[in-house]
């Protein structure tokens, strides 16, 4: 055998991921019935990922502190600025996007009694209270991360008082938690296959014809937060030329997020690029699974850019101070906003309130924002999951770490 054919190399999982991804095109458009049956690999694929998330967030947070090293900096309050920071752009950026182009709604769908949602900021910081302090037996079962955070970090800061022998099975076992981890993301390429291939087959974009330019200023919303908005963040902080860790956070992050559309499901995948990137564990082990919690740049953007759109159906008036008081509602609002597909928009009330806008009406929006959501949420995710590693990476490089 020639040297040549030793020097062959598999393709990279994100070409391995595009590949998958138009084979599922192809298949929907040849064959829809046999496309319906591979949704099953998309299911199960996803279904892994949410699966070991809430184990791994719990067990490697609580290793990586329990082994820190007294000395050793982990920049988790300048991670936590660029979060705020980020989604509160993010928030304005829907802001002016839908006040240069304003959107109207076909606001007749039926309300559904069987949603729930909040009736005020208050409302929102109980609930996050609440996660806090949950059963942790029982936030591992409901994938609550805010739960499993406050459990890693409290069981970290008993453990680092622990013997080393202790502290050294901690370890191990987070490094066998993360090798399952790697196992489930090697299976992204027959993932993403499945869910492109039932999606097309089953839903196709006909649906979203009716409301196609609502769905533009949200993806263009998200775009230039994306490749204007965060990277300019990131050369503030940095003062480094941010495209090449954008464009590489948007390509291995953005592209499986926009399929599991899950932050949640998307943590194993960030943490293996943070590694790759050779950050420090102890930060990003950290700040990873609290950025899939409070780091929501798109559903803020979702928000403010839905709300919005209900406002200018019904012909109210917004001033500049109203608009300023959106972004703020729709960020902190954001923060609140579960790592599941659809998240962010039982928050839409919320914001509505602010107009007077009735829950009826409100629940409305929230309908259209089902419709849409076939596009919406898959790049609200992307968005949200790789400014994660974004933020983390660049608070890093300010340091000199990066």
């Amino acid at each position: 055998m020639s040297d040549r054919s030793l020097s062959f190399r598999a393709p990279s999982l994100v070409v391995q991921i595009i590949i998958g991804l138009l084979a599922g095109i192809v298949l929907a458009l040849a064959w829809p019935q046999g496309a319906r049956a591979a949704g099953l690999l998309g299911t199960v694929f996803v279904s892994a990922l949410k699966a070991v998330a809430p184990a791994l967030v719990l067990i490697l947070v609580t290793a990586s502190i329990a082994n820190h090293q007294q000395g050793q900096k982990t920049h988790i309050r300048a991670i936590l600025l660029l979060y705020v920071v980020g989604t509160l752009a993010a928030a304005l950026v829907g802001v002016l996007a839908s006040t240069l182009f304003p959107s109207t709604l076909l606001l007749k769908a039926p309300t559904d009694a069987g949603l729930s949602a909040p009736g005020g900021i208050g409302e929102v910081l109980r609930t996050l209270l609440m996660q806090i302090v949950d059963n942790p037996v029982n936030a591992l079962l409901h994938a609550n991360y805010i739960g499993l955070l406050a459990w890693a970090v409290g069981l970290g800061l008993a453990l680092r008082h622990a013997g080393a022998g202790t502290r050294a099975v901690v370890a191990d076992l987070s490094a066998a938690i993360t090798w399952i981890v790697r196992m489930v993301i090697r299976l992204a390429p027959l993932g993403v296959f499945g869910i492109v291939a039932s999606l097309l087959a089953e839903s196709g974009l006909g649906a979203l014809k009716a409301y196609l330019h609502v769905l533009c200023v949200l993806v263009g919303a998200m775009l230039f937060m994306a490749f204007v908005g965060n990277p300019l963040i990131v050369a503030v902080v940095t003062r480094r030329n941010p495209y090449p860790l954008v464009l590489r956070c948007l390509r291995e992050s953005g592209i499986t997020a926009f399929f599991t559309r899950s932050s949640a499901a998307n943590i194993p995948v960030n943490l293996e690029l943070c590694r790759k990137l050779g950050l420090h564990e102890e930060t990003y082990s950290v700040a990873i699974p609290l950025g899939a919690t409070i780091n929501m740049a798109g559903a803020a953007i979702t928000i403010s850019v839905l709300t919005l759109a209900a406002v200018h159906t019904l012909g109210i008036a917004v001033d500049l101070p109203t608009s300023l008081l959106l972004s703020v509602v729709a960020a902190v609002g954001a923060c609140g906003a579960s790592g599941v597909p659809g998240g962010s928009l039982l928050l839409i009330p919320l914001a509505c309130g602010l107009f007077g806008i009735s829950n009826d009406v409100a629940m409305q929006v929230v309908a259209v924002g089902f419709v849409v959501g076939v596009v919406q949420d898959s790049a609200e995710t992307a968005l949200n999951s790789s400014t994660d590693v974004v933020f983390v990476a660049a608070a890093e490089q300010a340091r000199g770490r990066g």
